[in-house]
């Protein structure tokens, strides 16, 4: 897809012997216990497949508190309908390809 980063254009990635530029990395890393660290950071995904999982999330945990708190089969139901819809929303933004 080309609107998703290319695996050798992450950054902090230089280019250098072994896999992207692995020398250069670990050398910026503090080896001593109890040192800060900071990592480059790495939000990946788009918004709209966090947006699909998190309701496929919060379906099943309607869903599984519609049964065992009663069973209170509104909820359930109400829960497999939001967990079946951020299914269609995934499927239909292909959020199984963001993957890098």
């Amino acid at each position: 897809m080309s609107h998703q980063v290319k695996p050798d254009a992450v950054a902090g990635a230089a280019a250098g012997p072994g896999p992207a530029g692995l020398a250069e990395q670990t050398a910026h890393v503090p080896q001593t216990p109890g040192t800060p660290v900071a990592y480059p950071h790495a939000f990946h995904g788009r918004p709209v497949s966090w947006v699909a999982v998190g309701s496929i999330m919060a379906g099943f945990l309607i869903g599984g508190l519609g049964l065992v708190l009663g069973p209170v089969w509104p909820a359930f139901w109400a829960g497999a309908g939001l967990a079946v819809l951020g299914l269609l929303l995934a499927l239909s933004t292909n959020t199984f390809d963001d993957w890098y």
